[in-house]
């Protein structure tokens, strides 16, 4: 069994794969600086905690030492987050990334996984999104996630390391945050709906997106360490499917058996009009991977937020 060590452990993904290498018998380190995880989330888990920035260089080589892989989720999310204090996250998204791969280095950890996002794509209409695609950011955060991701590449051909970036898609489930201003869409909506409130919409709803279950992608991270898997270009971690707003909230409407009131109000800044993912890659590096039911998936995420 391996040890990994998963930077952003106490946030929304890490949690979740954290406890699936844990049920799968591997050892788990995690690193998080709680700026946006939470010590809650790895309640009762048998791991490693260490609280550390990742942009501390110096203090990660000891944590890494003895690593078979890292899983490196730490980042400032977000788009509009990354509009509001594009500094800080330049700063952690790019700084953070490259003090990760060299204290790998400097600790002989020489297999990594990092998550980068589909909003590099950005102004790119093409659909489904291809990785060999070109990329057009249209917000800082999709700007740290290139840059990040290109570093990770560089260093297999600077260094030797084995690294695989993956580009996330809209992932939701359980644990990921509510109740702050950079809320992702999904929690947005059934904070609002658990709490009989209407839903607030950026734009006109029709926007779409490549939802991916959490559960998916933790799946794949973890078979990605398991099998030490590298690539030398990106790969997309979603499915070719594609749903607007509308859609998800009728799928929403349908589990709690109520219509929900929405309220529209102007599009955000560098937010994309629709995503799709192309996933062939995904698939020959992957070919077990299995996509999880949308619906299935909302309900089971509705369920934790409800117990919650």
């Amino acid at each position: 069994m391996s040890r990994i060590v998963i930077t952003g452990g106490a946030g929304f993904i890490g949690s979740n794969l954290a406890r699936l290498a844990l049920e799968s018998g591997h050892s788990v380190v995690v690193v998080d600086d709680l700026s946006t995880g939470e010590k809650a989330n790895l309640e009762g888990l048998d791991l490693d905690f260490v609280e550390m920035s990742i942009l501390d260089e110096e203090e990660l080589v000891p944590v890494f030492q003895g690593a078979d892989s890292i899983v490196h989720l730490a980042a400032m999310g977000s788009v509009p987050r990354s509009i509001q204090d594009p500094h800080r996250t330049n700063d952690v998204n790019i700084n953070g990334t490259l003090a990760v791969l060299q204290a790998a280095r400097r600790a002989d950890v020489n297999h990594l996984v990092f998550s980068s996002s589909s909003s590099v794509y950005g102004r790119n209409p093409a659909l489904p999104k291809h990785e060999r695609e070109w990329v057009r950011a249209m917000s800082p955060y999709a700007v740290t996630k290139l840059a990040g991701e290109q570093y990770v590449l560089a260093h297999q051909e600077s260094y030797g390391m084995e690294t695989l970036a993956f580009r996330f898609f809209n992932v939701f489930g359980p644990r990921q945050s509510v109740g702050h201003a950079y809320a992702a869409v999904i929690p947005r909506f059934l904070d609002a709906i658990i709490q009989g409130q209407p839903v607030t919409i950026y734009g006109d709803g029709t926007q779409s997106r490549s939802f991916t279950y959490v559960g998916t992608v933790c799946s794949v991270l973890l078979d990605a360490v398991e099998r030490r898997v590298s690539h030398p270009e990106p790969v997309n971690l979603a499915f070719d499917t594609r749903t607007d707003l509308h859609g998800i909230l009728t799928e929403l409407e349908s589990l709690v058996g109520s219509p929900v009131e929405r309220i529209y109000e102007d599009p955000r800044p560098g937010d994309v009009k629709h995503s799709q993912a192309a996933n062939s890659s995904l698939l020959t590096l992957f070919p077990q991977v299995k996509e999880k039911d949308l619906r299935e998936g909302l309900a089971e995420t509705l369920a934790w937020y409800k117990s919650q």
